[in-house]
C-alpha cells in the first residue's frame, strides 16, 4: 500500500480537529490508490487558517515511479477559472467594468449573431447562452491562445437566451473575460503576466503559473487518464493537453499549474475576505457577491449525461461568480453532503478540488494524479469531503 509523505497528524492546538479522523482520511486515500482508482494525491486540511494536515501519497508520475511530494506541480484544470475570476473580480472592484457591462462594449467584434446583450455577469455565472464546446474552426492545438478563442466565439451565434439556463462553458467564457481585462489594462500586458503580477506574486504563490515555466517544469504532474468509459471529456483528448502548454500559452479556463500549498494560499485570501499577509487582492463585498447563489434553482446541464447514466436526480447548479456553492439538499456533490450551505469551491475535471466552509472555518485542498471520470470524481471527493467535516469535533 502506498504510504504518505509526512510525519503523522498533529493538528494545530485549538483547531478542534480529531487526529484519528484525519488519519482515517489519509488511510482512505492510500486504499484508493492501492486499488488503482487513481495514482496519487497531495492534500491539505486546515482550520482557522492553520494547516492540520499536509500529505503527499502514492505516485504523481506512475510510469516513471515518481513518488508524490508536497511540492509537486499539478495541472489545476478548471480550478484555473477561479484564479482567472479573481482577476476579473478585482477589475470590478477597480471600476473597470461591472457585472452588467455588455461584453461588446469592450470587445466590439463579439456583439454579433445575437450576442449583443451578453454581460460579464452572464459569463461568470455560466448563463451566457454561448456554445459550450470549442468554437467551430478553432483547432485543438489553439485552445491555449486567448485571441484565437475570442475570435472563434465572436464569430459564433448565440445558442440560448442569456440568463435562462446554466450551461457550463469549459473553454471560452473565461477567455473572453481575460481578454476584457487585457484590453482595459493600461500596460496592455498579456493575461499570463497579469495573473502572475496581480495575483500569484502578491499571494506568494511562487510555484503557480498560467504557462509552463522552466523552473517548475520538472515537477509537473503529467495528465494521465485512468478511465476508459466515455464521460464528460474524452480521455485521449485530456492527455493531449500535456503537449499544448508552453512558456507563452494562455488558457484562462483550465491551463494553470501549481502546488497544493499555493492553492491553499489562494483559499486563505478568500477565507480572510480578500486579504492575506497584509496584501489585499479583493474587497470583502465582492467575495460575498462571488459566493452567493446567482442561478436560483436552475440545474447545470453539463451533468445531464451523468444524471442519465447513473440515475441521479436533478439538483440546482448553485453557482456564484465562477464559484460552485454547496447549497442545500441531498445530491451528488464533490463538496460533500455535510459541508454547510455556504461552502464555496473550485473543481477541475476528474482530479482537482478546493473548498472553504465559512461556517466551520474549514478548508480542504486536494490535487490528484491519474484523472478519473467526472461522475466517479464527484463521488470520490464527496466521500473524502465528508470525512474532512467528520474530523471537526470542537468549535
Amino acid at each position: 500500500m502506498p504510504k504518505s509523505q509526512g510525519k503523522g497528524v498533529h493538528p494545530a492546538k485549538g483547531s478542534g480537529l480529531d487526529p484519528i479522523a484525519l488519519s482515517r482520511l489519509a488511510k482512505t486515500i492510500e486504499k484508493d490508490i492501492a486499488q488503482g482508482i487513481y495514482d496519487g494525491a497531495v492534500f491539505i486540511v486546515a482550520r482557522h487558517g492553520q494547516i492540520a494536515m499536509h500529505e503527499a501519497i502514492g505516485h504523481t508520475d506512475l510510469a516513471n515511479k515518481r513518488a508524490a511530494t508536497k511540492d509537486d506541480v499539478f495541472h489545476l484544470m478548471s480550478v484555473t477559472k477561479q484564479l482567472t475570476s479573481a482577476i476579473v473580480l478585482a477589475a470590478i472592484d477597480r471600476g473597470d467594468f461591472t457585472l452588467t457591462t455588455k461584453v461588446s462594449e469592450v470587445i466590439p467584434e463579439f456583439g454579433v449573431k445575437g450576442k449583443q446583450n451578453v454581460t460579464v455577469g452572464h459569463l461568470l455565472t455560466q448563463t451566457s447562452g454561448l456554445n459550450t464546446e470549442i468554437p467551430f474552426m478553432v483547432p485543438m492545438d489553439q485552445i491555449a491562445n486567448i485571441q484565437v478563442l475570442v475570435s472563434g466565439v465572436s464569430n459564433d451565434r448565440l445558442h440560448h437566451i442569456p440568463g435562462k439556463m446554466v450551461s457550463y462553458n469549459a473553454t471560452t467564457a473565461h477567455a473572453i473575460l481575460a481578454e476584457m481585462v487585457c484590453r482595459l489594462d493600461p500596460a496592455r500586458r498579456p493575461f499570463r503576466q497579469i495573473l502572475d503580477e496581480d495575483l500569484f506574486k502578491p499571494l506568494g504563490m511562487k510555484d503557480t503559473s498560467l504557462v509552463l515555466r522552466p523552473d517548475i517544469a520538472e515537477r509537473r504532474v503529467p495528465i494521465v487518464a485512468r478511465y476508459a468509459t466515455p464521460g464528460l471529456f474524452d480521455p485521449v483528448m485530456l492527455e493531449t493537453t500535456n503537449y499544448l502548454f508552453t512558456e507563452e500559452t494562455e488558457f484562462p479556463a483550465g491551463g494553470a499549474i501549481g502546488t497544493a500549498f499555493d492553492l491553499f494560499r489562494f483559499t486563505e485570501m478568500l477565507r480572510r475576505g480578500g486579504e492575506l499577509d497584509g496584501v489585499r487582492i479583493l474587497s470583502p463585498s465582492i467575495i460575498k457577491n462571488a459566493t452567493t447563489n446567482h442561478t436560483g434553482s436552475l440545474p447545470n446541464d453539463i451533468f445531464d449525461y451523468a444524471r442519465e447514466m447513473r440515475g441521479w436526480p436533478e439538483w440546482p447548479a448553485y453557482l456564484g461568480l465562477s464559484f460552485f456553492l454547496r447549497g442545500e439538499g441531498i445530491f451528488p456533490t464533490p463538496m460533500g453532503i455535510s459541508t454547510s450551505p455556504g461552502t464555496f469551491s473550485g473543481q477541475g475535471t476528474g482530479s482537482t478540488l478546493f473548498w472553504v466552509d465559512p461556517e466551520r472555518d474549514l478548508t480542504f485542498v486536494c490535487l490528484t494524479a491519474g484523472v478519473i471520470e467526472d461522475g466517479d470524481n464527484i463521488l470520490r471527493f464527496q466521500r473524502l469531503s465528508d470525512m474532512v467535516v467528520a474530523a471537526v469535533i470542537e468549535d
